[in-house]
């Protein structure tokens, strides 16, 4: 080395050895996928871990189950105590794709178990209201305009499921029909008047009976407080006072409260929305007073055993159970026992009929009633007792075109109309639109009696 000659290369000046180095090393080592190095390395990752292995199954156990269950037959059934949405027509223009939304998501298999199971979710590990996470609760979404995005509506805010002291429980919809009523009382007044007046007109009997809601007819196991109880007993007892006396309704409020005592066994369970086949055997004597005077008398009834019912408000909040209930035989004459169950839904009309010579305590005018699932309970003790019958669901009648209500009701000497509280009081009821009724009138009319 020289005199003057620095020891290492300028700082600006690149070193060539390790400018070759770099050059090898980018040569030998092309980019490489995390899962291509070895296993030793730091920047080692499997392509499939086993964390990334379960997310892929649940997820294509997500899309696929419902899928599967659709091809191996699994239909949607409604459970919400509404009919699934329909398929939307093209000649609803918009309406066409804005409904598909809601026609798909009731068409979706296995979606009860998955409501069922996010509500058990909901009330059983997060502790929230009774159905809070159901969605089952239909309404108009509004926005807010912040950052919280969509909220929902007031009538969405109450639960479908009030618990109760102890292990009762009652349907949301007793509280919210009456809280957010579709008709103010005056209306529904007139709107029943109206039905009177249709059928009576074209020479038949008219009656009307009312299914008291359950918060109506057993009060004392609801919460002390709870969300709208102030509107809703408001609304209930405007309805009470009211419309049994300026429509000639039937008021089974009176008689119900005597059933545990004259049967031996409630009228209302602590697990389900409706009332037991002692409430049903309760409305039938109403009835036949109410048609025959006098025809109960010969009546002897005894408990008969037990059936298997599946109650309503568990499956809303995410279970299953049953209920045992009693039931009754029923003797009009006082000897043979002619009490006849036979289960069905109305929306096909139940035809019971009795040939041959007529007993005591039997009614021979040919009866219609027209229906909600309440009268399931009270339909062995009308076929009994009534040697014509005929049991149609409200929304059949309401949707039958002219021809098809002409034979629902055209044979019939004696027109009934049950109707659960919920429904009528807060105005809800199909049967109670002009249109509707006035469909009625024109076809009896056109088959008097």
């Amino acid at each position: 080395m020289t005199p003057g000659t620095p020891a290492h290369p300028p700082p600006n000046r690149p070193r060539p050895h390790a400018a070759s180095a770099t050059a090898r090393t980018r040569a030998a080592l092309p980019p490489t996928p995390e899962s291509w190095l070895p296993r030793e390395h730091n920047l080692y990752r499997p392509r499939h871990s086993r964390r990334q292995r379960t997310a892929l199954v649940c997820a294509v156990a997500f899309f696929l189950a419902p899928a599967l269950a659709f091809v191996l037959g699994v239909r949607a059934q409604p459970f919400e105590n509404r009919e699934l949405h329909d398929f939307p027509s093209p000649a609803d223009g918009w309406g066409f794709f804005t409904g598909l939304q809601a026609w798909a998501t009731d068409h979706l298999p296995l979606r009860e178990a998955g409501v069922d199971a996010a509500n058990a979710v909901s009330t059983g590990v997060f502790g929230d209201e009774p159905g809070a996470s159901s969605g089952a609760r239909q309404g108009p979404v509004g926005v807010d305009g912040g950052e919280n995005g969509p909220r929902r509506t007031p009538m969405e805010l109450y639960p479908r499921v009030v618990s109760g002291t102890g292990d009762w429980l009652y349907f949301g919809d007793d509280i919210t029909s009456k809280c957010f009523p579709a008709r103010d009382v005056d209306q529904v007044i007139a709107a029943l008047n109206r039905l009177r007046r249709a059928v009576e007109s074209s020479g038949r009997r008219f009656e009307l009976v009312f299914a008291p809601d359950k918060t109506t007819a057993v009060p004392d196991h609801l919460p002390e407080d709870y969300l709208g109880r102030e509107c809703a007993e408001t609304r209930a007892r405007e309805f009470w006072r009211r419309v049994p006396a300026e429509t000639g309704a039937i008021d089974l409020r009176p008689a119900l409260n005597h059933t545990d005592d004259q049967l031996g066994v409630p009228a209302y369970g602590p697990r389900d929305s409706h009332w037991t086949f002692a409430g049903g055997l309760t409305m039938t004597y109403a009835l036949a007073e109410r048609i025959e005077p006098g025809s109960t008398d010969s009546w002897e009834v005894e408990t008969s055993g037990r059936r298997w019912w599946s109650a309503d408000l568990p499956r809303l909040l995410g279970f299953s159970e049953d209920r045992n209930l009693h039931t009754f035989t029923l003797a009009p004459d006082g000897g043979q026992d002619r009490a006849d169950y036979v289960a069905s839904d109305f929306r096909k009309p139940l035809r019971r009929s009795r040939s041959g010579e007529a007993v005591d305590g039997t009614i021979d005018d040919s009866v219609g009633v027209v229906a909600d699932s309440f009268t399931q309970f009270a339909s062995p003790y009308l076929a009994a007792t009534v040697r014509d019958l005929t049991i149609v669901h409200a929304d059949t009648v309401a949707q039958a075109p002219p021809g098809r209500l002409a034979g629902l009701l055209a044979d019939r000497d004696v027109v009934v109309f049950e109707f659960v509280e919920r429904i009528v009081a807060g105005g809800g009821s199909a049967l109670l639109r002009d249109e509707v009724i006035g469909t009625i009138e024109r076809t009896l009319a056109r088959h008097p009696r």
